[in-house]
């Protein structure tokens, strides 16, 4: 399986980005996914995920309210809309498959990887 993330770029403090993940195997499908995000000299940390069926979605504390995640079965893609962005969601994003069904909030739980896409939101 092979992940595609796209969609990063720069945006002002309060502004809107949306990502995009394509999928290059309809195996996702059935599959939880997620997005994780990496800040320079940071962790990896879970931002969201959504279930195989498209809900239950999960979403870290900081991002809740802000962001959404949602995927299109047809076109094999997750998308991250994240609005009202804050500096400190400068970070590259990551898009990942789950091993199960289900999302989780660990990235242990993914076995595959996308090979991230850079957001830059300036104050």
């Amino acid at each position: 399986v092979q992940l595609q993330a796209s969609g990063g770029g720069l945006a002002q403090a309060g502004g809107s980005l949306t990502l995009s993940c394509a999928s290059s195997k309809r195996t996702s499908s059935n599959n939880a996914m997620g997005w994780f995000r990496q800040a320079p000299g940071k962790e990896r940390e879970f931002v969201a995920a959504v279930s195989w069926r498209g809900s239950p979605t999960y979403y870290a504390d900081s991002v809740k309210g802000r962001f959404t995640i949602s995927r299109d079965y047809g076109k094999s893609v997750v998308y991250l809309q994240m609005t009202s962005l804050k500096p400190e969601d400068t970070a590259t994003y990551f898009c990942a498959v789950d091993r199960r069904p289900i999302p989780h909030r660990e990235a242990s739980e993914y076995q595959y990887w996308g090979q991230g896409t850079k957001v830059t939101v300036s104050s």
